[in-house]
Formats: structure tokens, sequence, C-alpha cells
């Protein structure tokens, strides 16, 4: 993961701190007119820092709550994000704020610190999961860590808004049984189908998905988590990867499209000459607008046609 430059996050701290002094009263309180302004029944305000959990945060809340996610372009990298004025004003503003930690998106982290408020609700997934600092931050990637967040939202709505328990309880039930059912089918039909196929991929964020499939990860976890944290990748590792695209050695290759370096560029195109089919993944929602479920099921339903043309089953 590459840092936030000193000099653009002092100056995005700065604005959280001047946002702080001049209101010193925080988060507007559960159930305010301000909050509810744009939502009759909104009681609380959440911002998430990346949209794949504000997604889920937006269907648990439904219309008890105004949900706000900061990183929503899927065309940009989300490792290199600075945060801007509006950023640390939402943030600053926020009843509930959800960072997914690890070393992901300090620069939440450090906004949250910058403007404390009494009562605000902070879910770190990263803390959530009792996870050490090196493990990979990519939780929305692994399907367990997913539900275990759902879990929590809704668990944390219920401390904003004790009244509303029973509705974030049910709206927890239908997402898990009903929103999420496609997402678990597919995961269940490419784990019985194609157990235990070779794949390689380009970076750490594939690398829950790929487990919890079953699929055999060739690739050396060193070059998928040095593309991810861009940081150099060594003399080894590139002939390893090459040679397996190479050699055709990985059936199917899997690549982050938000993310492609000059690594990652030779591999897709030694993948294209050796006809090894190719699919994309993403860090955010794509397109933007897509929920959480919507976008992984694409995305699978595309890795299962790679699958099914490179082993033709």
């Amino acid at each position: 993961m590459t840092a936030l430059r000193p000099a653009t996050f002092l100056a995005a701290l700065v604005l959280a701190l001047t946002i702080s002094a001049c209101d010193r009263s925080g988060p507007a309180p559960v159930g305010s007119a301000s909050i509810a302004a744009d939502a009759s029944h909104a009681r609380f305000r959440v911002v998430a820092a990346e949209n794949f959990w504000g997604s889920l945060a937006a269907q648990l809340a439904g219309d008890r709550a105004q949900v706000q996610s900061i990183v929503t372009d899927p065309e940009a990298d989300p490792h290199s994000y600075q945060p801007n004025a509006q950023d640390a004003r939402a943030i600053a503003g926020a009843n509930m704020v959800i960072i997914n930690g690890l070393g992901y998106d300090e620069w939440a982290h450090q906004l949250v610190q910058a403007s404390p408020a009494s009562g605000r609700v902070v879910l770190d997934v990263g803390t959530l999961l009792s996870l050490p600092p090196g493990s990979n931050p990519h939780r929305w990637y692994f399907p367990g860590d997913v539900r275990a967040v759902i879990g929590a939202i809704a668990s944390d709505y219920e401390r904003l808004d004790p009244a509303d328990a029973a509705y974030f309880a049910g709206r927890a039930r239908d997402l898990t049984e009903v929103g999420l059912a496609r997402y678990d089918a597919l995961r269940a039909q490419i784990r019985a189908r194609y157990r235990g196929v070779p794949v390689g991929y380009s970076e750490s964020i594939f690398q829950g998905l790929g487990q919890d499939l079953g699929l055999r990860l060739l690739t050396p976890y060193s070059f998928a988590r040095a593309i991810a944290e861009g940081t150099d990748v060594t003399a080894g590792d590139k002939e390893t990867v090459d040679a397996q695209a190479r050699e055709r050695r990985i059936r199917v290759w899997v690549f982050n499209s938000q993310n492609v370096t000059p690594d990652v560029q030779r591999v897709n195109e030694l993948a294209r000459q050796a006809h090894i089919p190719i699919a994309t993944v993403t860090e955010t929602l794509s397109p933007a607008g897509e929920s959480f479920q919507q976008w992984q099921v694409t995305q699978l339903e595309a890795l299962q046609r790679a699958l099914r043309q490179a082993t033709g089953r």
C-alpha cells in the first residue's frame, strides 16, 4: 500500500482540524433535523471510507440513515487516494465512520483522530477481525469477512438507534439470505467445478476470493503483495510469473484493472500471446452505482466464463 504524501495529508489534516474548531458540537445528534433534511426517516449519518463497505452500509441502513462513501471512482487507484476538504468535513460530521484499516486507508483513520467527537462509532474492519499488522487488507474479497462486517454494521446501527433494532436486524437478514444469494451460489458452483485449477493473479486483492473458490493460486504471494503495495517486484518473482504465463502453467490470469503497473502489463501481454483467458477485478464498485453484490456477481460470472473457456467444462 503506498502511503499518502506527507504534505498532501498535512493539508487535509489542517482542514479537518479547522472544521472541528469551527464546530465543537461534532456530529449532529441521532434524530436531529439536520440529518433528516434529505431523508424524512434518517436518524444518523454514516461515512464509509470506500464504497465497497459503503454499499453494504447503505443497504443495511435503509431509510434510517444517510450513508456516504468517499472513495468511489472506479477509474482511480484507491492506493494513492488523497483526501480533500469535503472528505474531512464529512468525517467530522459523521455519527459513524467505517474504515477498512490494516494500512489500506490510513488517511481516514487520521482524519477521524483529527476531529474527535463524543458518541461517534468507528468501525475499523481490521480491528473487528482481530487481524495483525501486515495482513492482506482487501477483506471485502474474503467472503467470510464480508458477513462478519455486515453483522458488525447492523449491531452498530442498533447501538446508535436502539428504537429501530428490529428494522436493522431484518435488513441484515434480507441482505445475507436474499441479497447475497446469487453471490453465494456462484461461489459454490465455481468451487464445485473448478477446484484446483491453477490460476495466476496480479495482486493480493484476489487472494481471499481465490482461496474461497478452491482455485490453485500459483503466483508467488510476494509478487502479488508488491504490486498491491507499490513496491519493487524481485527479479526472481518476475521470472517466475512470466514463465507461468509463457509456458501456460496457469489456466486463467486475473488482474486488478485499477492497478496496472508495467509488470502487470507485461504479464497481461504474455497471457494474451499464450491464449490464456483473462479475467479482471476492481478494488471499488464498477460501475460506481452498482451494489456490492451486483459488482461481485458480475466479476464472478466473468471468472466463471474464463474458467470454462480454459478447461472446457
